[in-house]
């Protein structure tokens, strides 16, 4: 006898277990379905934590704003430890340009409420203990942003999902999808075809092979990024830090780094030349650079140590915006991808809006919001978010 369910989420990362969550407290019978063999063991694990609503995006602000609203209460809710840390974000300022344009961005920051504002270097130098004076103009403070640990949150979604009667199958490798008149019928796996009418594809750097399996275009491409973690010290580093200073040989866009709730430095930078691809395998070049940077903002990071490096990758749209919607062309596909390196702190908002989506049948973002992250936009207009 064939399975069926309500709705079924292919992946279980930082996008597919809060879908899950959010589509079985809407009271749907939910089947996720994993290649790996737990959560959150894809590009979630890569990530450093930080949760951040200060977009440019309005998509992004209102998502992440229900993220931030939602994890930092989580234990209080539901008596779970995420690794909620606060303490905001800043993006220190050492050139005229640069503060003209984050400056820039506070009309449609403060239009949705956001707390951010500009700060001068002295309010910047307490903030960033030790952080380097020379050239400081100061930078932008966001308070309500913070972090959390990539490693409890999609445990505390699966648990709080599978109270709620959600069921997930690891090891388990989606082999095609059963579509007829239109519309979503089933998928099939290497172990068994379920039932089902609506299917969310949350796979992250694989959307593209699932669309391609679909019969959909979903244009979405991996590139990869490194990223590190140093001993844990005494704490002093209350916000997590972008440094958009031009890096060492050219070779970086920004930099970001963070001290979590366990005393540990974690890290990570942009760089200016893509690695196309999804290549997970870490680069000698990267701790040597990453290093320079972080001494030259604040000299006093020369004595830690760094405990080990990794590598993930960023599912990127052409125009560095998620995808979060049902197609049109295909009754019963929501598609929850292409978060561009932000799924771990867009991933609790979009679980949320993904449930509308699927339950309600339309979005619960303003039309403006919306907008912007539709399957069938306009992916040649390149985004203020797709420059960062």
């Amino acid at each position: 006898m064939v399975e069926s369910y309500d709705a079924i989420v292919v992946g279980s990362g930082s996008v597919g277990t809060p879908s899950a969550f959010n589509l079985a407290q809407r009271g749907l019978k939910v089947l996720v379905i994993e290649r790996r063999h737990a959560v959150g063991q894809g590009d979630n694990k890569a990530a450093i934590g930080g949760i951040r609503a200060t977009h440019s995006d309005p998509a992004k602000i209102v998502l992440c704003s229900r993220s931030l609203a939602q994890m930092s209460t989580w234990k209080e809710t539901y008596g779970q430890d995420v690794g909620w840390k606060s303490g905001g974000y800043v993006f220190p300022v050492y050139d005229e340009p640069l503060e003209q344009t984050l400056k820039g961005l506070f009309g449609i920051q403060h239009k949705y409420d956001l707390k951010i504002d500009w700060i001068d270097a002295q309010a910047m130098g307490e903030i960033v203990p030790g952080i380097e004076p020379n050239g400081l103009r100061g930078g932008t403070y966001s308070p309500n942003d913070g972090q959390l640990s990539p490693l409890k949150v999609p445990v505390a979604f699966q648990r709080q999902a599978e109270q709620r009667g959600c069921v997930f199958h690891f090891g388990e490798q989606v082999t095609g999808y059963e579509i007829k008149s239109g519309r979503i019928q089933g998928i099939k796996t290497d172990k068994n075809t379920y039932a089902t009418g609506r299917v969310v594809i949350a796979s992250g750097s694989d959307a593209a092979e699932d669309g391609r399996a679909l019969g959909v275009d979903i244009p979405v491409q991996p590139d990869s990024h490194e990223a590190g973690i140093t001993a844990p010290v005494e704490r002093f580093l209350a916000p997590l830090v972008v440094d958009m200073r031009p890096g060492p040989e050219g070779k970086t866009a920004n930099f970001y780094f963070g001290q979590n709730d366990e005393g540990q430095i974690i890290f990570c930078y942009t760089p200016k030349e893509l690695f196309i691809g999804n290549n997970r395998e870490s680069l000698s070049e990267f701790l040597p650079i990453l290093a320079a940077r972080m001494i030259s903002l604040i000299p006093r990071m020369r004595h830690l140590l760094v405990r080990r490096v990794w590598r993930g990758c960023y599912p990127m749209t052409p125009d560095g915006v998620p995808i979060v919607d049902n197609v049109p062309e295909l009754e019963g596909l929501t598609l929850a991808v292409g978060m561009c390196g932000q799924g771990f702190m867009l991933g609790p908002g979009v679980g949320q809006e993904v449930a509308a989506l699927v339950v309600d049948g339309k979005s619960s973002l303003p039309e403006e919001a919306h907008h912007r992250i539709r399957y069938g936009r306009d992916f040649n207009q390149t985004s203020v978010e797709a420059l960062k």
